[in-house]
């Protein structure tokens, strides 16, 4: 088999070595780095963050942090219950039923643990009141905020979830068009294509998980209101619903509310319902 030798880009004097990958760290690396990636026309840049936008941005993140406080609380308290055979389900709704527990002085529980568990409820008290004292607090920015107000005008986007598109996602307009800003979210499948065959495998966490996670509480939140009003008949909710699992149509319906928001704040719109839209 006659062999074909290609010849090399390189000039004749260059190492090879001098051109493999830079596995050291230096100034010199680095701003080497930023000249070839400035000079690559393709190369997108991140957008530095306004003062205010890091602002909201601690305050988002440290109520957070406080729910995932309470949320370690109140896993200790069941645990603990759960070793005198008091089963209790899994979220914050069920500390009603952990109270009852403790006043009933049928159940046999011990002295101490009892003001152990008395104490975790204070703690988880306490951790409430802040959770609700900075959740006040956002939605007082979201009400200043006008681009806050209008992303509220979509159904399944509070407070919450406008405040984290402002404080945590670029301007719009560095987004070509709302599928970008889908896929900087993480909404998308991952590929694998190759030989013009398309190949879509699970969707990919690697985005902006905050914005991310609030958009498929939304989604999921407009599901069950659907389960009580179903959606007009005809539209993309409800043949999506008719065809598809309960979790992927949340997923893809996350996806069409952060492009709707790419759109809604690229063209300085309210949201219009596209079925209202269509009958008009």
């Amino acid at each position: 088999m006659e062999r074909f030798r290609y010849a090399s880009p390189l000039p004749s004097h260059v190492d090879l070595q001098s051109v493999a990958v830079k596995r050291q760290k230096n100034d010199a690396v680095d701003a080497e780095a930023i000249v070839i990636a400035a000079r690559q026309p393709e190369m997108r840049f991140v957008e530095p963050k306004t003062a205010d936008q890091q602002a909201r941005a601690v305050l988002f993140r440290a109520r957070e942090r406080i729910v995932h406080q309470r949320t370690e609380l109140v896993n200790a308290l069941r645990a603990v219950l759960y070793e005198y055979g008091q089963v209790i389900p899994q979220g914050i709704g069920h500390i009603k039923r952990i109270e009852a527990i403790l006043d009933n002085t049928e159940m046999g529980l011990p002295e101490i643990v009892q003001e152990e568990c008395r104490d975790l409820l204070a703690q988880i008290g306490e951790k409430t009141a802040r959770i609700e004292e900075k959740t006040r607090k956002l939605a007082e920015l979201s009400r200043r905020s006008g681009a806050a107000r209008r992303l509220q005008t979509m159904p399944g986007v509070g407070p919450l979830t406008a405040l984290a598109v402002e404080a945590f996602a670029p301007a719009m307009q560095s987004f070509r068009c709302g599928r970008d800003f889908a896929a900087w979210l993480g909404l998308v499948p991952r590929q694998f294509s190759s030989g013009g065959k398309e190949r879509l495998g699970r969707v990919s966490k690697a985005g902006q998980a905050d914005i991310r996670r609030l958009l498929i509480i939304g989604a999921m939140a407009r599901l069950s209101w659907a389960g009580r009003k179903p959606p007009v008949q005809g539209s993309w909710l409800s043949r999506m619903l008719a065809k598809k699992p309960r979790m992927l149509v949340a997923i893809a319906l996350a996806n069409k509310m952060a492009r709707t928001i790419w759109a809604m704040l690229t063209k300085q719109k309210d949201y219009r319902d596209p079925a209202l839209a269509m009958a008009a």
